[in-house]
């Protein structure tokens, strides 16, 4: 059952990979709904008001998102290729976030900031988030497939093959040499 829960995606039938990111990216959804509240911008208290409402997203909601997003990163980023988590943790929040921001339009917040701004700064720290703890995560995984090591293995391999075939072929050089003038060694 271990396996089947922490091994390699790219090891498993094709249904299970992709429902298994399917409800990758259902979590992360739910959890941005979950975490924050779809108005994410302050407004009038009533329409024709001049007073503003505090804006509801609150501290520990975004630190509960961060901590569930940052553990679905950490689970798909040790089973699955490196664009995954991205695509599975850190689109679905984004992307609501933009709805939100898009069906809510109103005049800059207390920052000042237009929302594409706010929009386009939080994707960004999600998304640096989600691929630095990806790629922490990958290297716990069982199979580094992926890794550079082979690259490294290989052309250092090659390179002893080449030192190898150099020194044969100088070897002989000297003993065809030595063959044509004997007296000369």
């Amino acid at each position: 059952m271990t396996e089947k829960l922490l091994g390699l995606l790219s090891e498993r039938p094709w249904t299970e990979r992709w429902l298994t990111r399917l409800l990758g990216a259902a979590l992360s959804s739910a959890a941005y709904l979950l975490c924050l509240p779809w108005k994410l911008r302050n407004g009038p208290e009533s329409p024709g008001s001049t007073t503003e409402t505090a804006t509801s997203v609150t501290g520990p909601g975004v630190a509960i998102l961060a901590v569930s997003l940052l553990l679905l990163a950490t689970y798909f980023g040790r089973r699955d290729a490196l664009a995954w988590p991205l695509l599975l943790v850190a689109v679905p929040p984004a992307t609501l976030m933009y709805v939100s921001f898009r069906t809510h339009r109103e005049p800059p917040d207390v920052t000042g900031w237009p929302w594409p701004l706010t929009w386009a700064f939080s994707t960004l720290v999600i998304a640096a988030g989600v691929l630095v703890v990806a790629s922490v995560a990958r290297q716990f995984r069982a199979d580094k497939g992926d890794s550079m090591e082979g690259l490294v293995f290989a052309h250092q391999h090659q390179h002893q093959q080449t030192h190898q075939h150099q020194q044969t072929h100088q070897h002989q050089q000297r003993h065809q040499a030595h063959q044509a003038h004997p007296h000369r060694c």
